[in-house]
């Protein structure tokens, strides 16, 4: 997995899932695609599939590549 798409995950991604007692795994990166598992009240939460996937996505886009996709495991 490439080092700074992780520190962007750590620092900016993984605190704002944290303070609602949610949290994320990044399984995979390939093809500009990451797979991620949600963890804690992510994992339940129906907002998680599509609001706060998309603001991940989008926050990769903007800080990482703007031709990342990110999907759910």
């Amino acid at each position: 997995m490439d080092q700074k798409l992780l520190d962007i995950i750590n620092k900016n991604i993984r605190p704002l899932l944290n303070r609602d007692g949610g949290d994320l795994q990044p399984l995979s990166f390939k093809d500009n695609v990451l797979t991620i598992a949600y963890q804690g009240a992510c994992g339940c939460c129906p907002h998680a599939a599509m609001g706060t996937l998309k603001f991940i996505e989008k926050m990769l886009k903007e800080q990482y590549d703007p031709k990342i996709t990110v999907k759910i495991a």
